[in-house]
This record gives structure tokens, sequence and C-alpha cells, in this order.
């Protein structure tokens, strides 16, 4: 009986064998379970909603009757107060360099860089058809008038009153750059565009508002407020400004 034993398990095992699949299906049925896996997971994902596409922007938001009277005032005073600035230089320039030839390359200077804001306010002007102040005359005359009377008093009168002017321009373009940037927030909040023009007007005002305090810093540097007597002189000046600014932004 015992001599059966290595006979039997012989036999069993060979049934085991022919019993056991091949390993070629082994494989096939693995393919078969990965496949249906991946088959199952995309079904699952299709049945996942897609996400919302994004917010097509609206476009750019028309102006408010109340927005366009401010650009339209606000390219009316500052090509009036522009070409001011020009006209006192003009005025102040020979009495000063006459007494200080040093200032020469300064008082040129800030010529130089009140036309070339005056030539970007006369583009804008024509561009944008606004209106020009209807007291150009007056404030052309009274502008020479100012730069000459305070270069006759000495150089540090006609720094007094670059000092005084240009605080005043200084505070109205900062104004005006915050009322601006008030409305880009407003259209971006709303989902509107803000189109390359407008961001270039606030960038331009940014750009001249910085060379008008510099102007001031070269003022004070100059010594402007050594002037006789500076807070009466610098106070009628600023005053002087601040009421042709009102005036300028309404005729």
């Amino acid at each position: 009986m015992a001599s059966s034993h290595p006979v039997l398990l012989r036999t069993v095992a060979r049934a085991a064998a022919r019993l056991s699949p091949p390993p070629q299906i082994i494989q096939a049925a693995r393919q078969l379970s990965t496949g249906a896996s991946t088959l199952s997971s995309h079904a699952t994902a299709s049945n996942t909603p897609p996400p919302p596409p994004p917010e097509s922007p609206k476009g750019k938001k028309p102006l408010t009757p109340s927005q366009k009277a401010f650009l339209s005032s606000a390219l009316r005073v500052n090509q009036a107060g522009e070409l001011a600035a020009t006209l006192i230089y003009t005025a102040q320039t020979p009495p000063v360099v006459r007494r200080e030839p040093h200032l020469k390359p300064l008082m040129k200077h800030m010529y130089d860089q009140e036309a070339d804001h005056l030539r970007v306010f006369n583009h804008l002007i024509a561009k944008h058809r606004v209106r020009p102040t209807a007291l150009y005359p007056l404030w052309s005359v009274m502008a020479t008038g100012l730069g000459w009377s305070t270069a006759i008093m000495g150089k540090e009168a006609a720094m007094a009153c670059t000092e005084a002017v240009e605080t005043e321009i200084g505070g109205h373009y900062n104004a005006q750059i915050r009322k601006l940037l008030e409305m880009v927030t407003e259209w971006e909040a709303e989902g509107y565009e803000v189109g390359e023009e407008f961001r270039d007007l606030i960038n331009t005002l940014r750009r001249i508002r910085d060379e008008e305090l510099e102007h001031l810093d070269h003022a004070v540097e100059h010594d402007a407020q050594k002037a006789e007597p500076h807070w009466l002189l610098t106070g009628v000046i600023r005053a002087g400004c601040r009421g042709a600014i009102w005036v300028s932004e309404r005729v």
C-alpha cells in the first residue's frame, strides 16, 4: 500500500495540470480585467459634468454723461494749465538767466518738459474734439505777467512761483488720477474691459504729474523758500491757480 502512494500522487498532479488553464488564457483574462476597469473609470468620468466655461468679457462699458463731462473738463483744464506753464517759463527765463547764468540748463529743462506736456494735451483735445477753454487769451496774459514779475523780483521769487504752481498742479493731477482709477475699478468689478487708450491716459497723467513734482523739488532746492515774504507770495499764487483751475474746468 505504501508503494502505491507515489503513483497516486503523480496521477493527482497530472490531473491538476490538465485542469489549470494555459498561461496564454491567464494573460488574456488579466487584460480583459484591466480593460473593464478602464472602461468603468471612463464611464464614471463621463458622468461628471464639465466645468462651466469662463465668462467672456462684456466689452467696454459706454461712458456715462458725467464721466464724459469729467474727461472733457480734465483735458480742457490740463491744456490751459500747461499753456500757462510754458508762458511762465518763457517770461521768467531771460531775467533769471541774466542774473544767474548757471540756471540756464535748469530753466530750459523745465520749459522743455512743459512744452511736451502742452503738445500731449493739444493732441488729446483735438483727438477727442474737446472745446478748449474760452479764457485762453486771459490766461496767456496773466501767465506771462506772473512769470515776468516774479523773475524781476529775483531768483528766489521766481522759484517760489514754481513751487506754488507745482504744488497746486501736483494735487490737481493726483485728484484726476484717483477719479480715473475709481472708474477702472468699477468697470473691472462689473466684468467690463478697460481699453488700452484709457490705461494709456492714466499712465500719461502719472508721468506728467511726476515731472511737475520734479519741478517743485528743483524750485525748493534753488532757494524758493527764501523769497520774501514767502508765505504771502506762494499763498496768492496758489489761490490764483485754484481759481484758474475751477474756471477752466467749466468755461
